[in-house]
């Protein structure tokens, strides 16, 4: 059906709304950081200088309640949030700029459950670039996503990392889909549908740059018809995403098959402009070391990752870490 032109014209109207309302809310979320920013920076200073204590501040909190009845977010903790994320970022202009491109809710939950500036660092950039929510920040801080990006870097074929540079960026080593809801027993076809009826939470944990394709996307080769469990597209590295669901163990003979998909793709459904697309293979549990082995001489831009049911501990992974920091300090003494 044909739109009028003034049908036209009305769209052109709403989405000038909607644009000046979304830049009003992101000129709001700034205004509120930065006050809040020249809170802590004052507040800093007048318990260096003047030696203003928690009776001082909590006094300030009073007053600024009789002075702005029913306002909120100045309560006497509160107040020393705001000077203890001041004097965090207060030496480092990028992150000090970064933190006002995020939400007040976001910065609290950075600062309330990151430890180190490097992690915190981490959260403030991909909150930004990915444009989470609060709800999808505090799920991957409580995933332990910084652990987990240090632990474990993605194993990628040598074919991935000459065809896309970035790939190793740009996915994971394991991906958390908690929000399936699948019991410890379940088949590929559970696990696929179950992806497709929270594909929105997919998306979010798969990055912002993936746009979904299909399920069970058809290749014809020869007189046969095969299926692609997930089909998706990555707008920043121009290039078609297949997904193969594995519920077991990694196995090197699922390699092949994947290969197939990815030649079908190439050559039958790629466009001119875009790049060979790109395979990967979701599996429940691998062993490392055979992944290593059966992608060193694999000739398809492939890679295998995990995919995680239930949040794992974190504890574990930052013990894991600290011990793994530990390793590296100690070798690079040894060699230094």
């Amino acid at each position: 059906m044909v739109q009028s032109p003034i049908k036209a014209g009305f769209l052109d109207i709403l989405g000038f709304i909607r644009q000046s309302r979304f830049r009003a809310l992101q000129a709001v979320t700034r205004e509120v950081v930065e006050l809040n920013w020249r809170i802590g920076e004052h507040l800093s200073t007048k318990i260096r200088v003047e030696g203003w204590g928690q009776g001082t501040v909590k006094e300030l909190a009073g007053w600024i309640q009789d002075q702005e009845p029913g306002v909120r977010g100045f309560s006497a903790s509160s107040l020393w949030r705001m000077r203890q994320l001041y004097e965090i970022y207060k030496d480092d202009e990028k992150l000090a700029a970064l933190l006002r491109e995020s939400s007040w809710t976001h910065n609290l939950l950075i600062l309330n459950k990151c430890k180190s500036i490097e992690e915190r660092a981490f959260y403030l950039k991909l909150a930004v670039k990915e444009h989470w929510g609060s709800r999808d920040l505090e799920r991957q801080i409580n995933a332990g996503l910084f652990e987990q990006s240090i632990l474990g870097k993605p194993i990628l074929s040598s074919a991935l990392r000459a065809s896309h540079p970035l790939a190793e960026a740009l996915f994971k080593d394991r991906y958390l889909v908690d929000f399936v809801n699948q019991p410890e027993a379940h088949s590929e076809g559970d696990l696929q549908k179950a992806l497709l009826q929270h594909l929105k939470a997919f998306l979010l944990e798969l990055g912002r740059d993936f746009c979904f394709i299909g399920s069970e996307y058809p290749v014809q080769v020869g007189r046969r018809d095969f299926a692609i469990d997930l089909l998706f597209f990555h707008r920043e590295l121009q290039a078609l995403v297949a997904f193969e669901l594995k519920i077991g163990e990694f196995e090197p003979e699922h390699l092949g098959k994947l290969a197939f998909y990815l030649e079908a793709l190439d050559r039958d459904h790629r466009k001119p402009h875009e790049a060979p697309s790109i395979g990967v293979l979701l599996c429940k549990a691998r062993d490392t070391e055979v992944v290593e082995y059966a992608l060193s001489r694999n000739l398809s831009p492939a890679l295998v990752a995990e995919y995680q049911t239930r949040l794992p501990d974190k504890r574990l992974l930052q013990a894991k870490l600290e011990e793994f920091c530990a390793l590296v300090e100690r070798e690079d003494d040894r060699l230094g």
